[in-house]
């Protein structure tokens, strides 16, 4: 339901993901008109303007996701994966199943995935997709972009891929044969000119994303890509530095760091930004951040892994832009915004109390406590997120942004006796219930449901799409 004007009333509490005022607003009231924040004050209703009581609730903007594979929405829990590390759980787990999905598995898992980040208060969704391979039966592109338009999210395309792979190709199913470059070119090239937008408040955009730079393509083609998607106006996107291996790797290959190899093949500037980048030295960090490179940082994935804390706070105090992604359902069962900001703020903390040591070893703290604040992670998993991904327009709660809001009702337990209720959906965990997901000034949750979504019916037809990829393995 959307209306021309919308007065959300007697808020509790706002966090705005902005770094002025110290992240917060006093409020109570919000007007939306024309998908934007128009007033933030004490406000009197409009003539037949709707109205939203927030009494008691906390509102965020909604969250930014820069970082998810969709597809692995059926892949929770695969027990032969569930205690790999990285590369063992590649080949158990996402490429066992690559192959079993249909245009209908397909569509049900990326519906799956979608639902649970709106459903956390995420109103903006980049999916590193990867799942394309030559005389691919149905187009895949296409499905995300319907799902995501059907609930009302934002919804950024990083177009993955691969030109080789760590295989023979004559050893390989065809659901996991590599494209050729021209191929990965020209359907960049169409899905740029189907779906990209480029303004500010986009609801759609396509990123260059070949899947990962030192495995996925030669490193002459990753220069060619690198150029290629800018003269589309393009953003460039992929993994590194997730774990040892990119190290090892690297280093055997290229005699130098992931981070020097993707500079060297013009993959550093600020429209780029990598997932993960666990695993970095002192010169690697430095040069992201003069370079301007961003970051989605994936807690979850990356502690279910293995494959070790991101150095977040020395990331950003060199100049690298933090945001947050929750990366695929295959490696973080619980992959929404709520659940990994609450792993973000904890990790964080847990790495500055890793690295203390006591005063006779030089050390000049006990621990990490003041890591990350609640504000810091709302800023990375929100306007962070919008400033990785070029939108500009959503510039958090102020006055002029898109009207991208999440409003929470703290009505659960664990949220009771909060001294500082604005805390309450990252610092307690769990899932908040969602009174209202505001999306461009649009309504798209609403006392926690989503408009044409039967849960019950969704949890039926995950459990039989489970057991059909248990029967097919």
């Amino acid at each position: 339901m959307t209306t021309s004007s919308i007065l959300l009333t007697n808020i509790h509490d706002i966090l705005t993901g902005r770094a002025d005022n110290g992240g917060r607003a006093a409020g109570p009231d919000i007007r939306v008109a024309d998908g934007r924040i128009q007033a933030i004050g004490h406000l009197a209703p409009l003539p037949g303007e709707r109205v939203l009581d927030a009494t008691d609730c906390v509102v965020y903007p909604a969250w930014v996701n820069t970082h998810h594979h969709l597809f692995q929405s059926l892949l929770k829990g695969d027990p032969s994966g569930l205690n790999l590390s990285l590369t063992d759980w590649l080949a158990a787990t996402p490429y066992r199943y690559r192959a079993r999905f249909d245009e209908k598995l397909f569509r049900l898992a990326a519906r799956i995935g979608l639902v649970e980040l709106a459903l956390s208060g995420c109103g903006t969704v980049a999916d590193h997709h990867y799942l394309y391979y030559p005389g691919m039966p149905y187009d895949s592109s296409a499905i995300l972009f319907e799902e995501a338009d059907a609930l009302g999210l934002r919804f950024v395309l990083c177009r993955g891929g691969a030109t080789q792979t760590r295989q023979l190709e004559a050893e390989l199913p065809s659901a996991l044969r590599p494209e050729s470059l021209a191929d990965y070119q020209e359907d960049v090239a169409r899905l740029a000119r189907q779906y990209h937008d480029a303004g500010p408040a986009a609801m759609r955009r396509i990123v260059m994303a070949p899947t990962t730079p030192l495995y996925s393509v030669q490193p002459a083609e990753l220069r060619e890509l690198a150029a290629f998607g800018r003269s589309l106006g393009l953003r460039l996107h992929s993994h590194l530095s997730e774990t040892v291996e990119y190290q090892q790797a690297a280093r055997g290959k290229f005699n130098c760091s992931p981070v020097e190899f993707v500079g060297e093949h013009d993959w550093l500037g600020p429209d780029v930004w990598y997932a993960h980048l666990v695993k970095l030295d002192a010169h690697e960090i430095a040069l992201l951040g003069q370079t301007g490179t961003g970051i989605a940082h994936c807690p979850q994935s990356n502690g279910r892994l293995g494959s070790g804390i991101a150095p977040v706070r020395q990331l950003e105090a060199a100049g690298v832009t933090v945001s947050i992604g929750v990366d695929g359902a295959a490696s973080n069962e619980a992959a929404d915004m709520i659940s990994e900001t609450h792993a973000a703020w904890l990790m964080q903390r847990a790495r500055g109390g890793q690295d203390a040591l006591p005063g006779y070893a030089g050390g000049t703290q006990e621990g990490g406590a003041d890591a990350a604040s609640i504000e810091d992670v709302v800023r990375w998993g929100t306007t962070g997120g919008a400033r990785v991904l070029g939108l500009d327009g959503l510039q958090g709660i102020t006055v002029g942004a898109c009207a991208d809001i999440a409003v929470y009702s703290l009505d659960d337990p664990r949220y009771f006796g909060l001294h500082d209720p604005a805390i309450g959906p990252v610092a307690s965990g769990g899932r908040p219930h969602l009174k209202w997901l505001l999306v461009d000034g649009r309504i798209v949750v609403e006392d926690d449901r989503l408009p044409g979504v039967d849960i019950r019916q969704l949890g039926r037809e995950a459990r039989e799409a489970v057991r059909s990829l248990l029967a097919a393995a």
